[in-house]
């Protein structure tokens, strides 16, 4: 019989998390030496929170109207996560180092299901013209580097 591990250790770390506002990206830069520009729009729309992925796989909530989303805080929780506000409000789902990595290593298989899904929902990126304002924060300074560990 296998033992419970209790192994929660991230199997991937940042060195470097900076927001790119004129790519409108979060860039990771990891200690494997990997590097990835992930979409901003694509960690609101895959956001990790229950809120758009519900409590099973079917729950899955799939979002349209945030193209041009953008990050307003990144605030760091403990040392395996960051939890992520948007300008449309949403400010719930924490994004651990191995998610982030995911996000990093598949983001092209899901964008393509995204798109591919809310196609099928008859649901588009572009922003609902008529929908009201989101709450406003404080704006994120542009290329701030979030985590920044130095070399070992």
């Amino acid at each position: 019989m296998n033992k419970p591990s209790r192994d929660f250790r991230q199997q991937h770390t940042p060195t470097e998390i900076r927001l790119n506002r004129d790519n409108a990206s979060l860039d990771v830069d990891f200690e494997d030496g990997k590097n990835f520009s992930i979409p901003i729009e694509l960690l609101r729309v895959e956001s990790p929170s229950a809120e758009v992925q519900g409590h099973s796989a079917d729950q899955k909530k799939w979002i349209g109207g945030k193209r041009g989303v953008m990050i307003t805080e990144i605030n760091p929780i403990g040392n395996y996560a960051v939890a992520i506000v948007f300008d449309d409000g949403h400010d719930s789902g924490f994004y651990t180092w191995d998610i982030l990595y995911r996000f990093g290593e598949h983001q092209d298989a899901m964008w393509a299901m995204y798109l591919d899904e809310i196609k099928a929902a008859g649901l588009s990126r572009d922003p609902d013209e008529t929908a009201k304002p989101a709450p406003q924060h404080t704006p994120y300074t542009e290329g701030t580097t979030i985590l920044n560990k130095p070399d070992s």
